[in-house]
C-alpha cells in the first residue's frame, strides 16, 4: 500500500493536504495531473511539465497498445525510458473508451472486442491483459479495468455495469497480486448518479486490496448537480488511508467541489483541450483570447499567475498569434493553462493547511461561480 501521510484536514469541510512517496518521487495533494494520452501532452515537452512542478502525468493504455505498442514501450524501458519524462506516470486502463467508442466495441461479461481506430483491425481487452498491457507500459500507478456507462442510462442498466466492475475489479487485484514490482493498483467506483449503486461500489471496491480509489463515470454526461450530489454522498465514507482520485474532471468549479468533498486528485484533457482553441484559465476569470477587444490589450495574460508565460506575453500577442494560426499561440496557450491548475491548486494546498479553505471556496463562487 502507498504509504499516505494525511498533513491537515480542514475544520469546515472534507477537504484534506496528504503526501505520499511515489517510487521515490514526493507527492502532495490536492492534486492535478496532465493528460498525455499517446504519451505527450499536446503542444509541450517533458522540460515544459517539469519546470511547471507536475509530479505525474497520464497515459492511455487504449491508445498507447494501438501505437506503437505496450511490447516496444516495454523493450524501450517502459514509459520512463521511452520518453524520458523523470517524473511520475499513471495509465488509465482504458475503461473510458469503453464509454467513449461505442460504436468500435462490443462488451460481454469477461471482456470488450474492439476495432482499432487506426486501421480497423479487431483487439479484445480483459481485466487480465488490461493489466499485462500496462505491466508492459511501466506506469507507477496502473488502473483496474471497468465499464463506464453514460450518464443517462437508467438504473438497471447501470447496475448491472456495476456488478460488472465488480468483477473485473476482483480479476485485476487477483492478476496484480502475482506480480506487483513498482506499480500500484487502483480501483474504481461505478454507479452512475444514484446513491445506492454508489454506496455500494464504494463499499466493494474499498473492501478489495487496492492502494487506491479512483470514482470513474462522472463528467460522462450527468448535470453538475448530480455529479456534486454523488460526490456529497461518498464523501464521508471513504478509507482515510487511500488516495481518492476523481477521473477526468478539470475546471476549478468541479475542483473546488470534488475537494470539499474530500478528493485528492484529478486529472482532464481540459485544460489544454480549450487552450488550443483560445480559451484561457486565469485568477481573473476565464479569457477567450480570440475576442477582439485584445486586440489592443497589451497587459499580460493573467498578473496574478506568475509563470513564464504571463511574465512576458501580452494578450495582444497572443490574439496575434491565435489569429494568424500560428502554432505558437497554442503553445503559449496550453503552457499557461496548464501552470494555472498547479497555481491554482498550490493556492488551495495553502488554504487548507490554514484551515481557511472554506473562506477561498466560498471567495471563488462568489467571484465567479462558472459551471462553464
Amino acid at each position: 500500500m502507498i504509504d499516505l501521510k494525511v498533513v491537515n484536514e480542514d475544520s469546515g469541510s472534507q477537504a484534506r493536504t496528504c503526501k505520499f512517496d511515489l517510487n521515490g518521487q514526493e507527492v502532495e495533494t490536492p492534486l492535478f495531473m496532465p493528460v498525455g494520452t499517446k504519451a505527450t501532452v499536446k503542444t509541450l515537452t517533458n522540460d515544459d511539465l517539469e519546470e511547471m512542478g507536475f509530479p505525474i502525468i497520464l497515459g492511455n493504455t487504449y491508445h498507447l497498445y494501438l501505437r506503437p505498442g505496450s511490447s516496444l514501450i516495454k523493450e524501450l524501458g517502459g514509459l520512463h525510458g521511452f520518453t524520458g519524462f523523470k517524473r511520475k506516470f499513471l495509465t488509465d486502463s482504458g475503461g473510458f473508451q469503453v464509454f467513449s467508442l461505442k460504436d468500435l466495441r462490443k462488451i460481454d461479461d469477461n471482456g470488450v472486442d474492439f476495432r482499432s481506430i487506426i486501421d480497423g483491425s479487431k483487439h479484445r481487452f480483459t481485466p487480465k491483459n488490461v493489466i499485462e498491457t500496462q505491466r508492459e507500459l511501466g506506469a507507477d500507478i496502473i488502473m483496474a479495468f471497468d465499464e463506464c456507462p453514460p450518464g443517462d442510462a437508467n438504473w438497471d442498466y447501470i447496475s448491472q455495469s456495476m456488478k460488472k466492475t465488480h468483477e473485473w475489479a476482483q480479476i485485476c487485484v487477483d492478476e496484480f497480486s502475482k506480480n506487483k514490482g513498482h506499480q500500484h493498483l487502483f480501483g474504481i467506483i461505478q454507479g452512475g448518479i444514484h446513491e445506492d449503486l454508489r454506496l455500494e461500489s464504494q463499499n466493494f471496491i474499498q473492501s478489495l486490496g487496492f492502494d487506491g480509489i479512483a470514482i470513474g463515470g462522472l463528467s460522462v454526461g450527468e448535470t453538475r448537480e448530480d455529479m456534486v450530489r454523488i460526490l456529497e454522498v461518498l464523501s464521508t465514507g471513504y478509507d482515510p488511508k487511500r488516495l481518492r482520485y476523481l477521473m477526468g474532471v478539470g475546471t476549478p468549479f468541479d475542483f473546488l467541489n470534488s475537494i470539499k468533498n474530500g478528493i485528492d486528485m484529478f486529472d482532464c484533457v481540459m485544460p489544454t483541450r480549450v487552450a488550443r482553441h483560445g480559451k484561457l484559465y486565469s485568477f481573473s476569470g476565464d479569457i477567450n483570447i480570440l475576442n477582439s477587444k485584445y486586440k489592443r490589450d497589451n497587459s499580460l495574460i493573467d498578473e496574478d499567475c506568475g509563470c513564464k508565460v504571463c511574465q512576458r506575453t501580452t494578450k495582444a500577442y497572443l490574439h496575434h498569434l491565435f489569429k494568424s494560426k500560428e502554432f505558437t499561440g497554442q503553445r503559449l496557450a496550453s503552457y499557461h493553462n496548464l501552470a494555472f491548475f498547479h497555481a491554482f491548486m498550490e493556492k488551495v494546498k495553502k488554504h487548507i493547511n490554514n484551515n481557511s479553505f472554506m473562506d477561498f471556496y466560498n471567495d471563488w463562487m462568489s467571484k465567479f461561480h462558472t459551471k462553464k
